[in-house]
């Protein structure tokens, strides 16, 4: 009896090759998704898997190599024949017009038409069908993006590629910006799409939730397809030794080092961004991690404290200096410098070099008479290019061409160039692939060797509970607790976070009551 031939895979990516100038960004990666498939595309930042999409979504032409779609040809010429295949994409970096609202970012290339006018009251009705599919019909479809939180933007990128109706759906970091119960939503969104038959490329630097949500892999490394298989009865270590070419098992470096005196002090502060009063101190030494739900108030609070946001009340003591409703310059020049958790919208200027996103807090080291010397510039830049294993050609190239995770070790790079006492750092591990994060833990240890104090704020909680000395907790735009970090484990953090307080039932509770 004949058997009836298997069907072809949805995508079939084959001999891909691209490069960059000098730069071979993808060297001969072949690829297959099958039809209600989540594949995971797993490697370092810069192993070319953003490239590698945006060769499939018709972004930019590969220089060798084909592709194959439900076993037909596939070479797009831009990304409206992505669209036309059937492809819909979600960057790591969000690709949303901040000018345009809700529903019009949504409905972009998708308008709806009737007699040769737009039907307003269908595209909304999209838009809300969209919204009520990620869980989030309180967002309204008539307010600017730009007035949303990361977050919040997070769930309307994502909206917007689930409208497409597509076959295949790229999700470059799609938790990144995201709670884990928002994570949890799209989780169970992606459960719904594999059984509508739709396919799925999955690619974090989570590697837990990669495990949990991926039926298959691939990794890639410097630019080549190193190992792929089954999920299913793969080790996480087994992953990172592909990614990193050796094993690896540092995932939480532990530096000594000594809490001193009190460095920063707020009291009472409110910003106008900010729905309640912070009291905390920050000790020379300390690692003081910021734990809370996206818009719990964290972000907000950094932003009054750096002065990036007016302040209307309270007190901020640095070094015995009262610094509330200082400018950002006045608080760079007495030691603070921010890590912006919108390090492409905020954080760096991608339009400018490497060296100068690098040293443009701090051009002092570089002038002479008045003018800037590049030579001495470019050669102490390339020094901490090398010290941060930076990706780059070189302290020249455009920070706009760096990976997601080589632009924000890049953006760390400056605050260590100025040489922060105090360090405010926004989720600085978003987007950075497990070998970085290491690396970037154990920078922030040494920092706290050498004396300096380090505000943490960040949604991923083995980090914090893995580095930090303390941690506090932000409920609804409050500070609810603060205790040393032997005291939490992640359900009490998670508790304090969602319902303002550990749970009473809670071991740990139970033992401080006792």
């Amino acid at each position: 009896m004949s058997r009836e031939p298997a069907a072809p895979p949805v995508l079939r990516m084959a001999g891909v090759s691209k490069s960059f100038g000098a730069t071979r960004a993808l060297d001969g990666v072949s690829f297959e998704l099958g039809r209600g498939e989540v594949h995971a595309l797993i490697g370092e930042n810069g192993a070319g898997k953003s490239t590698m999409m945006k060769i499939l979504s018709g972004a930019i032409p590969p220089d060798a190599g084909r592709m194959e779609i439900d076993g037909w040809p596939y070479a797009p010429a831009g990304p409206a024949d992505g669209l036309r295949g059937g492809i819909s994409m979600i960057y790591q970096e969000l690709t949303l017009a901040p000018h345009l609202t809700v529903e019009e970012n949504i409905m972009l290339g998708r308008e709806v038409h009737a007699a040769g006018w737009l039907d307003r009251k269908a595209m909304k009705r999209r838009v809300r069908e969209a919204l009520e599919l990620v869980r989030h019909p309180e967002i309204s479809p008539d307010v600017p993006v730009r007035k949303l939180s990361v977050g919040a933007k997070q769930v309307v990128e994502i909206a917007r590629a689930l409208l497409n109706r597509a076959r295949i759906v790229v999700m470059d970091e799609p938790t990144s910006a995201l709670s884990q119960e928002d994570s949890q939503r799209l989780f169970e969104i992606i459960g719904k799409l594999k059984g509508q038959g739709v396919s799925v490329i999955y690619i974090s630097h989570f590697l837990e939730e990669v495990q949990r949500v991926a039926d298959s892999y691939t990794v890639l490394r410097d630019g080549r397809g190193v190992g792929s298989g089954r999920m299913e009865g793969t080790l996480l270590e087994d992953l990172i030794q592909l990614m990193v070419g050796q094993k690896f098992t540092r995932f939480f470096p532990k530096v000594e080092h000594a809490v001193g005196e009190v460095i920063l002090s707020l009291d009472g502060l409110k910003g106008a961004r900010m729905t309640s009063p912070v009291s905390l101190t920050l000790s020379r030494g300390e690692i003081l991690g910021i734990a809370g739900l996206i818009g719990a108030g964290r972000t907000e609070m950094l932003r009054t404290l750096f002065g990036l946001d007016e302040a209307e009340g309270g007190s901020v003591v640095v070094s015995g200096f009262e610094m509330a409703g200082a400018k950002p310059w006045a608080s760079i020049s007495r030691g603070l410098g921010l890590l912006s958790e919108d390090r492409q919208g905020e954080g760096l200027a991608l339009g400018r070099s490497v060296a100068d996103n690098m040293t443009m807090s701090d051009f002092a080291p570089y002038r002479r008479h008045g003018f800037l010397r590049p030579g001495r510039q470019r050669r102490a830049v390339g020094e901490w290019i090398g010290k941060m294993k930076i990706k780059a050609k070189g302290p020249a190239q455009k920070v706009g061409d760096l990976s997601g995770g080589n632009q924000q070790k890049v953006a760390l790079a400056r605050l260590l160039h100025q040489k922060a006492a105090i360090l405010l750092l926004d989720e600085p591990t978003r987007g950075i692939d497990v070998v970085s994060k290491a690396q970037i833990y154990e920078w922030i240890g040494e920092l706290a060797r050498e004396g300096k104090a380090v505000l943490f704020v960040s949604s991923y909680l083995p980090e914090l509970l893995g580095i930090c000395d303390r941690i506090a907790v932000f409920h609804r735009g409050g500070l609810v607790e603060s205790r040393p970090t032997p005291e939490w484990d992640a359900p009490g953090l998670m508790a304090a976070a969602t319902v303002g307080r550990a749970r009473p039932d809670h071991p740990i509770s139970q033992r401080i009551a006792e």
